[in-house]
């Protein structure tokens, strides 16, 4: 794919994290700002960006769509975002990814090949959250769904192109998420600033010197 080739961008961030606290998870911050505009971010070039999900904050020009039902999943979130994009080629990323960034989504593109390519992780795990697809691929495999019905199930019997990024080491990987406060204790240590270096105190200066006095004369 050719890196002028327009893309669009649907970015799933629907859901509450119950186990942090019931919030909106894409909106908790990482490195000063949120994980969902950091996602945001790395697709800046999109023709057309798409967040699926609940009420929330969003740049200007971005377009906030609710999947059905409401809280339905990543399959009915999928659904709901398809129908906003216009180009032959869309980047699905999940909206909690506080490490993503542009150079990988270029390079996804670079490597665009068949139905689609995405991120495999360390584990050898598929990130269907975190790739680069055939929009109509995508609206084929999601066309005559009835249920709930898992996305690995959905995107597995499509032509996939698997990327494996070179992770430096002590960096967080892109496909990083935080469904725990660990995780997010962990992602927000990752880009916390180091802390200034301990300056030694100064060393206590030496204990004055007591002058001796000679006793007095014998008087006669």
């Amino acid at each position: 794919m050719e890196s002028g080739t327009p893309y669009a961008a649907v970015v799933l961030a629907g859901g509450k994290a119950a186990r942090l606290g019931g919030q909106a998870k894409p909106q908790l911050q990482v490195g000063g700002r949120s994980m969902l505009e950091t996602v945001l971010a790395a697709v800046s070039d999109a023709a057309e960006r798409v967040v699926v999900g609940p009420p929330q904050p969003v740049p200007a020009g971005v377009r906030l769509v609710r999947e059905q039902p409401p809280g339905g999943g990543p399959v009915a979130a999928l659904r709901a975002g398809l129908p906003e994009v216009t180009t032959d080629v869309v980047a699905l990323l999940a909206g909690d990814l506080p490490f993503l960034t542009s150079a990988l989504v270029a390079e996804l593109r670079a490597r665009f090949a068949g139905d689609g390519v995405l991120v495999v992780d360390e584990g050898g795990r598929d990130q269907y959250l975190l790739g680069v697809w055939r929009t109509a691929a995508l609206r084929s495999a999601t066309a005559d769904l009835r249920g709930p019905t898992p996305l690995r199930r959905v995107l597995a019997g499509l032509a996939v192109t698997r990327y494996r990024p070179v992770v430096d080491p002590g960096t967080p990987p892109p496909w990083t998420d935080c469904d725990t406060p660990a995780d997010l204790a962990r992602a927000r240590a990752a880009v916390a600033p180091p802390p200034p270096p301990r300056v030694p105190p100064e060393p206590a200066p030496p204990p004055s010197l007591i002058p001796r006095f000679l006793s007095p004369p014998d008087r006669p």
